[in-house]
């Protein structure tokens, strides 16, 4: 289980002292939303490098507070540090092309949803991925019905949490690489 205030002062640790202490204002008032724009900003602002890690990291607390398609394309832009932790990358991009839930899955629930791969484990290669509903116009839904973690080569063990569940999701992606 990730502890999302614990996050949210690692996160903070990255900005420079005034900007941190504004963007851990926002988690005081909360208004994470409005300090996950501040931190991304922050980070393009003062050319703060990441690792592939902490950016697949933001990415889910930007998807927890429904903030990620308005921070995608900014944090994709953030300075990137290859020194860091690259055991997590962030491998949606903005041309993803989804899959259909039975193709990915054996599981009746994700059969009428669309599959985007979103953070894979560059250890196993196993995958977090978003489940959405197809919206009427044709777009994805805002929220994800389901998360499911994907192992390659598999279809039949794929392990589904609940569309509350973002932390928990990438906590087992983590927990589940089977090397050190």
């Amino acid at each position: 289980m990730i502890d999302e205030a614990t996050q949210w002062r690692r996160f903070a640790a990255l900005l420079p002292p005034a900007d941190a202490a504004g963007f851990m204002d926002c988690w005081d008032i909360g208004e994470q939303e409005a300090g996950l724009d501040q931190l991304v900003a922050g980070l393009l602002k003062h050319r703060v490098p990441i690792c592939e890690t902490v950016r697949a990291e933001i990415a889910v607390a930007a998807e927890v507070w429904g903030m990620r398609t308005a921070l995608a394309a900014d944090l994709g832009r953030c300075l990137g540090d290859h020194q860091g932790d690259d055991r997590l990358r962030l491998i949606e991009h903005a041309d993803t092309v989804p899959s259909s839930g039975s193709s990915v899955a054996t599981d009746s629930a994700l059969a009428d949803l669309l599959i985007v791969r979103w953070i894979a484990c560059t250890r196993c290669g196993r995958v977090l991925a978003r489940a959405h509903n197809q919206e009427p116009w044709g777009d994805l839904s805002y929220l994800a019905r389901h998360y499911a973690l994907l192992t390659p080569g598999q279809n039949t063990s794929t392990v589904l949490f609940a569309p509350d569940s973002a932390w928990d999701a990438l906590a087992e992606l983590r927990m589940s690489c089977l090397q050190p």
